[in-house]
């Protein structure tokens, strides 16, 4: 996945995560970012794989995501490792 790809996986993530009440009050309070800074710091691909961070720490979150979308299960995961930060690690 391309960095440009993986910016409109984050910019769509960020979208669903601003319609979900419940989650978005959890985000904005693990992120430290406030509702209004969200259309502005949608440009930053280090805020954007902040989202993707978020949304991968949970299967259910991602897989609600995914299906609004049409996206592949693994979509935010490997929209997040194109990003800026975030460097796959391998342990063996």
């Amino acid at each position: 996945m391309t960095p440009e790809q993986a910016e409109i996986v984050a910019i769509q993530s960020l979208g669903w995560l601003v319609t979900q009440d419940d989650l978005l009050s959890s985000f904005l309070a693990v992120s430290g970012a406030g509702v209004g800074e969200l259309k502005q710091r949608a440009a930053d691909p280090v805020f954007l794989a902040s989202v993707l961070e978020f949304l991968t720490s949970e299967d259910a979150w991602v897989r609600s995501f995914c299906d609004a979308f049409g996206l592949a299960y693994d979509a935010p995961l490997r929209a997040r490792y194109a990003l800026p930060g975030a460097e796959m690690f391998h342990w063996t």
